[in-house]
């Protein structure tokens, strides 16, 4: 899978910095605006345990995990819509990533400047989602001005003309266009035009490193506007993420440890993005490997096939299918065999989640 997920936000919310954590690169980022001005893409593993038991039931020589792509854009700032700062650069980037991870400032430092002089999570966001919405109406109004003159002679035309008037109306109230795209012809053109505010979103609030009582009231503000949106919100601190990102496996974990934390803000920011792209897990295993293969919900079986080599899916015969759950709870195929438990699944079958497959095929 090709898909991608984009980091955005103003400048000097954190977003190189949690990018450098994710990917555990070495991106540039500077305390002023604009310092990201290509976008960074970097491929990382995506983490699930499974993959870990699996080989240990199977005794695999190597394990090979999903992997999902973050792309590291510019700072967006007011006015970008009309090509303040690097807005028309930003745009086109953004437009090219099929989700959005959006980070929110919500923590105070003297030492790292703000575009409007002090973090305002609320404000940031509306900043964002504003100058978004904007940039989607000019694409909207664009086509609108091509397809109403040819709308009066051709009644298709006429109903896409509807469609776009619908999403031009929230848009120029600064609402997102995924707001109005729940009939089938609205996400077909938003899908088309690439809109900005159709695509899936997620909120990152980015925090301080002691947890202080301003940072903590910021991210529950930020949470309580991600819930009214139907949004996930990830809280992490991308400064302290970075610093054990940068250290051993055994060094982080200690660190960890230290610290008190329990589970990785990372971790979670990589599976919501992994989620939020519409992605799901099937899985193979063996003695060579234990892999994790990421396709899109709704996956028929030769498709997933597909994925693994193109002859598999040509040849296709059957998919032989074992629960994880099965598998780790009576440790091997044979015993999944031996109670009944593994399947059979034809063509017409819809992948689930966790599926542990051997394909049979033909070519």
């Amino acid at each position: 899978m090709s898909l991608a997920c984009g980091i955005v936000g103003l400048p000097n919310v954190g977003k190189s910095t949690l990018f450098n954590a994710i990917t555990r690169a070495s991106v540039a980022a500077s305390n002023y605006p604009f310092c990201t001005i290509e976008p960074n893409v970097g491929i990382v593993p995506v983490p699930d345990r499974r993959l870990d038991v699996l080989s240990d039931v199977f005794a695999s020589k190597r394990t090979v995990p999903a992997t999902t792509t973050f792309v590291d854009i510019a700072g967006l700032v007011r006015g970008a819509s009309k090509g303040e700062g690097l807005g028309n650069a930003f745009l086109s980037h953004v437009r090219e990533v099929d989700a959005i991870a959006m980070v929110v400032r919500c923590f105070e430092d003297a030492d790292v400047v703000h575009v409007d002089a002090h973090p305002d999570p609320l404000r940031d966001i509306e900043t964002i989602r504003v100058e978004l919405a904007l940039a989607d109406l000019s694409v909207v109004e664009r086509r609108l001005e091509k397809s109403r003159p040819k709308a009066k002679s051709d009644p298709a035309l006429a109903k896409e003309v509807e469609a776009l008037e619908r999403i031009a109306a929230a848009l120029d109230k600064g609402e997102p266009a995924r707001s109005v795209s729940n009939r089938s012809l609205e996400v077909s053109l938003s899908k088309e035009l690439a809109l900005l505010t159709a695509k899936p979103l997620l909120y990152v609030a980015n925090v301080d490193e002691i947890g202080s009582a301003g940072s903590n009231a910021r991210v529950l503000a930020v949470r309580e506007y991600a819930k009214r949106e139907g949004a996930e919100c990830v809280e992490l601190c991308a400064k302290l993420e970075a610093e054990l990102a940068a250290l051993s496996p055994g060094e982080a974990a200690a660190f960890a440890a230290e610290l008190g934390i329990e589970s990785s803000g990372l971790d979670r920011l990589i599976v919501a993005a992994y989620t939020l792209l519409d992605l799901m897990t099937f899985l193979t295993a063996g003695e060579k490997e234990a892999r994790a293969w990421p396709i899109a919900r709704g996956t028929k079986a030769p498709q997933a096939a597909g994925t693994i080599h193109s002859d598999i899916e040509r040849g296709f015969i059957r998919a032989e299918i074992a629960s994880y759950d099965d598998l780790a709870r009576l440790r091997g195929l044979q015993a999944v065999r031996d109670a009944g438990l593994l399947r059979v699944e034809g063509r017409d079958y819809v992948m689930q989640e966790g599926d542990v497959v051997n394909f049979r095929f033909n070519v």
